[in-house]
């Protein structure tokens, strides 16, 4: 998943600053639709890196049934964290 593709595909644009609120809303709304419904492992970690960004993630124990993909989001938390600092 390229971060450019799916900012296009849930908002039809690279630059967010261009995005209207609601627009904003309907794309990070049908993110988690597809997060729901998606299987493969790799593309759901993804999708809930991208959720989390815009602060829209489920918890880790509803969004993950293995624990190295919780692990793995923490990983990702904590260096966000980490990068928000500097």
């Amino acid at each position: 998943m390229d971060f450019d593709d799916q900012l296009r595909r849930y908002f039809a644009t690279t630059d967010l600053t261009q995005v209207p609120p609601e627009a904003l809303e309907t794309g990070v709304e049908k993110m988690r639709v597809d997060f729901g419904m998606e299987q493969d492992r790799p593309r759901r970690f993804a999708l809930w890196t991208l959720l989390h960004m815009f602060g829209a993630a489920p918890d880790l124990d509803v969004a993950f049934k293995d624990d190295a993909d919780r692990n793995a989001a923490r990983d990702f938390m904590e260096m966000m964290e980490r990068a928000a600092g500097d």
